[in-house]
């Protein structure tokens, strides 16, 4: 995780493939089978399904400094910002430019009043929204040299607390306009605003090499194979993305190396016979996000009609001092599976042992890591939420059940305070454990296997029964009426779901009816 977080990995970028060559290394050495790093255009002009690859982007140089006037000319008196130094300080798509040019300060940057009566032409504006947003009117309509950003992005109730934090910012992929933009801290914001305020003049000289270029997405994948001749065709997959900017720790080095750390655990022990191969084939896959999954999905219709449910994991390992909330997320209810129940039996497992530790009690599983934390995980089992890969593969052009771990709030998310520093290895271990024992049961699932599936869901649907009836108290009859009858619906299909792996026993489809019938 700290090597990874050394990349600035943008999407088709250099330090991309550093990262995913330095994944597909590992996988390699932990005997993972079919390594290999997948490479699809990234130019701007070939679609995916519905959505237009964006073209590489890559940096070479940026600096943005404050010059001083001196007797023998403008000299450089501070520097504000560096590509070398910190990525995260340079806008993604920027273009090269060699500017100086003086300040202006245009509030959000987004309306035309934002520019009533200033002259930006040739100058760098001040904003407070996100580059991509501001440039249309500063630079395509009045003129402005480039972008001097503090945007706010990511907004949670620690906003604003640190205002040392330098956020992440883009400009428009596909904008005629090419233009630059740095990134401040709101600290350096307000300290230029409050020097305009007073009447200061301000000039800035940045120099950026960087631009936009056709290339290609990377995809690393590698599996471990299945055991039945039958069902070594069928895949369980894990998902991730592996991009994001330096450091870009728990969003998303943790997801990434954890489900690393799952393929090596469940290699190996197989490999040692500890565990059986499971009868389906456990495929491990680090694509950029969204963009990425869309072209892996897209290009390779092979793989989707495989895979039968998905192991996602992005931002798994936020330390205390993140303020993060681990959740366990259940896919759309428009696409029932039993699977999310496998998944929150797992994370409520390991709740309660990590709470037993953490409380001082005999605990045979704590899950701690010796340079971790010692908090109990508290997961919450959640509903659906959008945000990342898992999205793609539950839409319907796909239908893939998709388990969804990942950490919200994250008061660094985006930041430069995304760092190592800030990751706990106690909770890396806790979601792997969850991701793993997930994905192994999944792979191993067989229709001798049912009774103690519906086992699970027989008790997960009686809680989920209760909050219904909560629900229901605070609506009006025809909503309640409409809630109830979803609810049920809902519960049928968690039961046809297990078709997706094996044929479900008729006497257990009968004593599952009976069930939710007498629930009604």
């Amino acid at each position: 995780l700290e090597y990874i977080s050394r990349h600035h990995r943008m999407r088709a970028s250099r330090g991309f493939h550093a990262a995913a060559e330095f994944i597909a290394e590992q996988a390699r050495a932990y005997g993972l089978e079919e390594v290999a790093i997948l490479q699809f255009p990234a130019d701007g002009k070939t679609f995916y399904g519905p959505q237009k690859s964006r073209p590489s982007w890559d940096a070479e140089f940026a600096e943005l400094w404050e010059m001083s006037q001196t007797p023998e000319g403008l000299k450089p008196a501070l520097r504000i910002a560096s590509w070398e130094a910190m990525p995260l300080t340079l806008a993604q798509d920027s273009e090269s430019a060699m500017v100086t040019a003086e300040l202006i300060d245009v509030g959000a940057g987004v309306s035309e009043r934002d520019y009533a009566g200033k002259d930006v032409r040739g100058k760098i504006v001040l904003v407070a929204a996100q580059p991509e947003a501001v440039a249309p009117l500063a630079v395509a309509r009045y003129g402005a040299a480039g972008i001097l950003s503090y945007a706010q992005n990511q907004r949670t109730g620690w906003s604003g607390d640190n205002d040392n934090l330098i956020r992440w910012g883009h400009l428009d992929s596909f904008a005629p306009t090419k233009t630059f933009a740095f990134m401040l801290s709101l600290k350096q914001a307000r300290s230029f605003q409050s020097r305009l305020a007073g009447g200061e003049k301000i000039t800035m000289s940045a120099n950026v090499r960087a631009g936009r270029h056709d290339g290609f997405y990377d995809v690393v994948t590698a599996i471990i194979p299945g055991a039945d001749p039958r069902l070594r065709d069928e895949e369980i997959a894990y998902s991730c993305h592996l991009d994001h900017p330096r450091p870009g720790a728990n969003d998303n080095a943790s997801g990434s190396m954890t489900i690393l750390e799952v393929a090596r655990t469940l290699a190996k022990l197989i490999r040692e016979g500890k565990i059986a191969r499971p009868a389906r084939t456990i495929r491990f896959i680090w694509p950029p996000e969204i963009e990425g999954t869309h072209a892996l999905l897209n290009a390779r219709p092979d793989l989707p009609r495989r895979i039968r449910a998905v192991i996602h994991m992005d931002m798994v390992g936020g330390s205390p001092e993140t303020k993060a909330i681990f959740h366990i997320t259940r896919g759309p209810a428009s696409l029932p599976s039993f699977i999310y129940d496998v998944a929150g039996e797992f994370g409520t497992f390991v709740n309660e042992q990590s709470m037993r530790y953490a409380s001082g009690a005999s605990a045979a599983y704590p899950f701690v890591a010796p340079e971790g934390g010692k908090e109990a995980l508290l997961a919450e089992l959640s509903e659906f939420s959008m945000g990342s890969d898992h999205v793609v593969y539950t839409d319907s052009s796909f239908a893939i059940p998709s388990i969804y771990l990942n950490d919200w709030p994250d008061r660094f998310i985006h930041t430069n305070y995304d760092a190592p520093a800030n990751i706990d290895p106690t909770k890396l271990k806790r979601a792997g454990f969850i991701g793993a024992a997930s994905g192994y049961f999944l792979a191993a699932l067989k229709e001798t296997d049912a009774p103690a599936l519906w086992r699970v869901l027989q008790a997960r649907s009686l809680r989920r029964a209760a909050l219904l009836v909560e629900r229901r108290a605070e609506m009006v009859t025809e909503e309640a009426a409409n809630l109830t009858r979803f609810h049920f619906w809902y519960e049928r299909r968690l039961v046809d779901s297990m078709e997706r792996f094996f044929r479900v026993p008729a006497t257990l489809r009968a004593e599952a009816m009976t069930f939710l019938v007498n629930q009604e």
